[in-house]
This record gives structure tokens, sequence and C-alpha cells, in this order.
């Protein structure tokens, strides 16, 4: 009796270990959440951040038990919003969100992350493709994937993946050129805005100085290909094409004087309020309007596009499987 009390102990033991041990490993795992990191490129605007608040609805709607946080990559965007945290309630009431009022670096929402215990972060990038910023914010990623501390378990993170700008990326895990295909697919609007107008189409990118703007160009030739009725010339700020090769471009080639001009940016922002649409004699309404043309801005960046949101949804979904990461 006194042996069969014994082993039934035994078993009795082993089995609360049991409990006990799946308990332990199921707060690890609670640990080891997965949240969402957007980062925007950002913008000073209240109106522009219909686009960045339009994202950011439709990851959360298709990740509803994942959390998700924004950053602005720009230093000079989130430096203005600070200023402006010294009047708080003003910008509240405007219907800036609080979490874009007190937008934070991406090291500082990461710190927050790791502060409230998640160990595996997705950051999907919302720029259009693979140029400056998106380079900085890859070297931010890589640093602190580096991190190796003396005991595993104290490493910030175990995962950070990184979710492929709109028009895809470098590599051959996803084809850039189905990535620019679908996004461009999703600016049929304008198009048909343009169409409507009788009008030539014209985009104006941000672009950069120190990487390739070629996809610009490519993005040009995928929208005459996709819509062959209706011109489309696309430009950008910095970089090929620039405002003169478009303006020699239209004089040589267009066939109507009206022009659509929007901005082939996230957000409609600085950048479309003045280089593109502003008061300047260089913006580029202005510089379109001196060489003959009737131009009509439109004032509403990519992001507002709900097509243009779920490919962000998407690349997040492609990133956390890439990563063995669940997010639902």
């Amino acid at each position: 009796m006194r042996r069969v009390l014994s082993v039934l102990l035994a078993v009795v033991l082993v089995a609360t270990s049991g409990l006990s041990m799946a308990g332990e490993h199921g707060m690890h795992r609670d640990r080891e959440r997965t949240a969402i990191v957007l980062a925007f490129f950002g913008t000073t605007y209240p109106s522009g951040l219909k686009a960045v608040v339009n994202i950011l609805n439709h990851v959360k709607k298709a990740f509803p038990h994942t959390e998700v946080k924004v950053t602005f990559t720009s230093n000079i965007i989130r430096s203005i919003w600070r200023e402006r945290q010294g009047d708080a309630q003003k910008w509240l009431s405007q219907g800036v969100p609080k979490e874009i009022l007190y937008v934070k670096d991406f090291l500082g929402v990461m710190g927050e992350l790791r502060d409230e215990g998640y160990k595996n972060v997705i950051v999907q990038s919302t720029h259009i493709y693979h140029g400056e910023e998106v380079e900085d914010l890859m070297a931010y990623i890589r640093a602190i994937r580096s991190i190796r501390t003396v005991k595993a378990k104290w490493r910030p993170f175990n995962t950070v993946a990184f979710g492929r700008p709109i028009f895809g990326d470098v590599g051959d895990r996803y084809d850039y050129h189905e990535d620019l295909k679908r996004g461009v697919g999703a600016l049929k609007a304008d198009v048909e805005l343009a169409r409507k107008k009788g009008a030539v189409l014209v985009y104006m990118g941000h672009g950069n100085e120190f990487w390739s703007t070629g996809i610009y160009a490519e993005a040009q030739k995928m929208l005459r290909t996709l819509y062959p009725d209706v011109q489309t010339f696309v430009g950008t700020v910095e970089g090929y094409p620039s405002l003169d090769d478009v303006v020699e471009a239209l004089k040589r080639e267009a066939r109507s004087k009206k022009v659509i001009l929007k901005p082939l940016m996230v957000v409609a922002g600085d950048h479309a309020h003045n280089d593109m649409a502003g008061p300047g004699k260089d913006s580029w309404k202005n510089v379109l309007e001196a060489a003959g043309f009737q131009v009509e801005p439109v004032l509403h960046g990519l992001g507002e596009n709900d097509e243009i949101a779920e490919i962000v949804v998407e690349h997040v979904k492609d990133a956390a499987k890439d990563a063995g990461l669940v997010v639902r």
C-alpha cells in the first residue's frame, strides 16, 4: 500500500510539474508578443495626416490583436511636432491624433516596446521605395539585431523583421516589378480623373540625391503600359527625372494643355503644398503654367488610397511569414 501511495505521489508531482512548466512556457510566449511599427516619413500638415491615419486604421483592422505603433523617420518633422506639444490642446482639438502629436523616433518607439515586454517587432516601411530614408531605417534595424548579451534572455529583441516599401525592395525574395505593378495599378482613380478632364497626368515624387531614382522612370513606363490612353509623366523633387525633364517631355509629347498635378508621395504635406502647388515662382504648378499649361493640383497623398493601404497590410503579412511570426 505504501508503495502504491509513493507511485501515485510521483505521478501527481510529475503532472504538477508539467502544468507549472506549461504555465511558465505560456507566460514566456506572452512576454514574446509581436508588435508592428509603421515607419512613415511623416508630415507637419494636419490635412496630410489623413493618409497616415488611413494606413494605420487599415493595419489595425487587419491585426486587431496586435499592438501597432507609428514612427516618423524625418528628424525635422518630429522636431516640429515636439514644439507643438507645448500647445497640445490646440492640435488635439484640430483632430491630430495623440500618437502623432507625441510621435517618437524609431529608437524611441523600440525602447517603448521593449519596456512594454515585446520581444518581436515587424517594422513596416510606408515609404515609396528603398531610398535614403529606408536605408537609414535599415541601419538602425541591423544595429538592434546585432546586439548580443551575456545571457541570451536579456537581448532587447528576439526578432526585428522588416516589411518592404510600397513599390518593393531590392533582392530576389519578392519581385519588385510585381510590387510596382500593384502599386501603380492602385492609381486608377487618378488616371480616370485625367481621362475625364481630357488632361495629361503629372506626378511629383520625392526622390533623393544619393540613391538611384530609376524607380520613378519605371513607374512612368508602367503607368503608360497599364493606361495607354492617358499620358502620364513622373518627376521628382530630388534626382531623376527632374521638373526640367518633365517640362521638356510635356512640350515634346503632351497631346493636351491641361495637366492634373498630383504628389506621388504617401502624404500630401509640405512638398505637395509648397514645392508642387505653392505660390512660389519655382513651384511645379507655376513652372508648368509658365510653360503654357493649365494646371489643376490635387492635394491628396497615396496613403489616402485604400488600395495603397492594403498593400502595406500585405507587406506586413509577408514580413511576418518570412520571420516566422504570428500577427492576428
